[in-house]
């Protein structure tokens, strides 16, 4: 249930108050934030049919979507099924579960995501922003585009926004081949595929994940992209223009915690945004303020959101929070995976088809790691994905754990 603008007024109201005791100043920076918040969550926008459809006429899908969109309902879920599958793809009780597919299809995406490293391979990273490239093409005032499985239906790769795609792009045809004639669809393929590779990180968490969006054979908008030296300005207007707020901006640009640029610097190929590549932990947040490893490149546009007035104090919280991160790029992700889905209330859930969440992480090979990242070798593209295979080296590893 949203909270009225009266309860924001009367938390605000309460502010003047904070000042007259000593060593209040947190209870103070607290209420602000959740005035704030309330506020937030007050201005939120719905999508799709939800726009339209009347509560009672929602099904039970619909009204946790909802619910989350609103931010009342959490989009994260630990509901596992560790069964095998009733049988091949091919078999009566497969195809009489609708998830029974896409068990398969985690199968298969979680062995192809998961490096000998342990951290999140080049094609988990990849699909991450392949999920995000085909949403993204959409806005309130466009008529098409979204998550729609465009991006590899036509010729919308082509773009220059999607350099550095063709990897996980022949991949994911690969699997829309296999499986295609089972019932899933592309856009579906590439939105689960987002949310198995955001788990199979180290630290990632674990997105409730819907599937029965329909495809679209006709090229997105173009100009609907973040580019990497965009002002915090520009940005936040784009994404407001998709019901993103500058708040869930933030969460978003966090996934380039785990990523290596190619393009933006061709001489700098494979230079990661943090020094925890392959690991879906908060480093880069605080790595893009602060001091950073040669080797570590930060996107300009990274920048500029981290000293806007508009997105620094969120910026901020997120140094330390990774349980605060990954909340909250849940319920970011999961309205992205929706622009352009003007079905949500008929979709189902298959959640309970990916991997476990990997809540620590143990880093065999941080010490040469560290070495590559001070730039004393030759860059090695791979040395994310394999590093422990490449140099035989295990020391003393650093756990990292989520907070």
């Amino acid at each position: 249930m949203k909270l009225s603008s009266f309860s924001s007024y009367v938390l605000l109201s309460l502010l003047p108050f904070t000042l007259a005791h000593p060593g209040m100043g947190d209870s103070m920076r607290d209420i602000r934030r959740a005035a704030a918040q309330i506020e937030r969550r007050n201005s939120k926008e719905l999508i799709g049919d939800l726009k339209t459809l009347k509560d009672s006429q929602l099904t039970a899908i619909g009204k946790d979507i909802k619910a989350i969109l609103l931010e009342s309902k959490s989009a994260e879920s630990s509901v596992i099924d560790t069964s095998i599958p009733p049988g091949t793809v091919d078999s009566a009780a497969c195809k009489a579960d609708l998830c029974c597919v896409w068990k398969w299809i985690s199968y298969e995406m979680t062995a192809k995501f998961n490096g000998t490293s342990g951290r999140c391979t080049k094609f988990a990273r990849g699909a991450v922003r392949l999920g995000f490239h085909d949403a993204g093409v959409w806005s309130k005032t466009s008529t098409y585009g979204g998550a729609d499985g465009s991006i590899l239906l036509t010729n919308e790769l082509d773009r220059a926004d999607n350099n550095g795609l063709k990897d996980i792009a022949d991949y994911t045809k690969q699997l829309y081949n296999k499986y295609n004639k089972y019932g899933v669809s592309m856009a579906d393929l590439i939105q689960m595929g987002a949310n198995i590779a955001t788990v199979v990180c180290p630290l990632g968490p674990r997105i409730r994940s819907f599937v029965g969006r329909k495809d679209n054979a006709k090229a997105g908008p173009t100009g609907l992209l973040p580019g990497e030296t965009d002002s915090a300005d520009k940005l936040i207007k784009l994404f407001a223009d998709k019901t993103i707020d500058a708040h869930d901006l933030v969460a978003l640009v966090g996934a380039h915690s785990t990523s290596q640029q190619h393009f933006v610097d061709k001489a700098r190929d494979g230079d990661p945004q943090d020094s925890t590549p392959g690991i879906w932990d908060v480093a880069f947040y605080g790595e893009t303020t602060t001091a950073a490893p040669p080797r570590v490149l930060k996107f300009q546009s990274d920048i500029n959101l981290s000293k806007d007035s508009r997105t620094k104090s969120e910026w901020q919280a997120f140094i330390n929070g990774q349980g605060h991160w990954n909340a909250d790029y849940s319920t970011s992700y999961t309205r992205l995976s929706l622009l352009g889905v003007n079905n949500i209330n008929d979709l189902k859930e298959c959640t309970k088809v990916l991997p476990p969440a990997r809540k620590s992480f143990v880093s065999q090979d941080q010490a040469v790691l560290d070495l590559w990242l001070q730039g004393q070798f030759d860059q090695l593209n791979n040395m994310v994905d394999d590093a422990i295979m490449l140099t035989g080296v295990i020391t003393t590893p650093p756990k990292v754990t989520m907070t």
